[in-house]
């Protein structure tokens, strides 16, 4: 298989990570950086070790592929024309500024055939992929995701910053439609919702309670699976997962934490840490979509996924917008 010319659209915070992992990958030629900043762009760019382009049209004319790291309200903007002419985009997280804009998005890439991916990287974690082999049907979720303020990201609001990330998740998880949402949030050192907590209902009957807030004093990216039988804890932040569970298999129990029950009715409760391969969740990520710009099968966020996630997302903030 012949590698991918792949370039870089914004070379910001995460736009710079993009291209530095994508100089690892054995499959990809990195072509070049564009960045509306020129000083910004090209040292990037020496950085990764490519050209600088000081047009985007350049750029696209040379690639077949490119990542758009741009802040959200610009994504539409950006992605449309580069899914025109036909070139495969990955675009960071959430696929665009509000679900009309992430439905074109989709059409477009459909109608020039094009790889339309979005860079929810959770789904990239080496503690979900402890879990990946695990049967989960959880009836209850909760998920918290905080983190020390930084000027960065607070063009939008939390939901969209940070929240998404865990409602991508548990759309992932939860194999059922969302029938009812309640939420409540408030701005509190930004011009845009700080913190909020949204409890999501399915029609399955799992409820996923999710609070995300950006003024923490210490970092937590946490989600809890509760099941019959189990509970599964995630560590977004540590990278890694524990399993409790009644009866677990015997080959993976680390220690037997107590029994419930009497005589023939007891029932072990076990405790296990699935081991965790060391991995760059970015780079994960950008392999999956080199693989599905090569026509392999990838494990990719598909474009119509990306939307999903930021309908739940906007009909979140709909619902605090409206009691402010």
């Amino acid at each position: 298989m012949s590698r991918v010319k792949i370039g870089v659209v914004g070379a910001g915070h995460l736009g710079r990570f993009h291209a530095l992992n994508y100089r690892e990958l054995p499959d990809v030629d990195l072509v070049g950086v564009y960045d509306v900043n020129p000083d910004r762009g090209k040292q990037v760019a020496e950085e990764a070790g490519c050209q600088f382009f000081d047009k985007a049209s350049a750029l696209l004319e040379q690639v077949q592929a490119v990542s758009v790291a741009v802040p959200t309200d610009y994504h539409y903007q950006v992605a449309a024309p580069i899914l025109m002419q036909g070139v495969h985009c990955l675009i960071e997280k959430p696929i665009a500024q509000n679900v009309d804009e992430a439905r074109e998005l989709i059409e477009l890439a459909e109608k020039s055939n094009a790889i339309l991916q979005v860079g929810h990287i959770e789904r990239f974690s080496p503690a979900m992929d402890a879990i990946q082999n695990l049967v989960l049907n959880p009836k209850f979720i909760e998920g918290h995701r905080l983190a020390p303020f930084n000027p960065r990201g607070t063009e939008v609001a939390v939901i969209l910053d940070l929240m998404i990330h865990d409602i991508d998740v548990v759309l992932g998880v939860v194999d059922s439609p969302v029938a009812h949402i309640d939420a409540s949030g408030v701005a509190v050192v930004s011009e845009t919702v700080d913190i909020a907590n949204a409890r999501i209902r399915f029609e399955n009957g799992c409820v996923a309670n999710l609070t995300a807030s950006r003024i923490s004093q210490k970092m937590m990216r946490k989600m809890r699976l509760f099941q019959k039988d189990a509970y599964i804890s995630i560590d977004f932040n540590k990278k890694y997962s524990e399993i409790y569970e009644l009866e677990g298999n015997p080959d993976k129990v680390d220690m037997v934490l107590g029994e419930i029950g009497i005589g023939e009715n007891a029932k072990k409760v076990t405790y296990y840490k699935p081991p965790v391969e060391e991995k760059n969740a970015l780079r994960e990520e950008l392999k999956e979509f080199v693989q599905a710009v090569q026509g392999k099968p990838s494990r990719g966020v598909t474009g119509i996924e990306g939307r999903d996630a930021l309908d739940v997302a906007m009909r979140i903030l709909d619902l605090i917008q409206a009691t402010v």
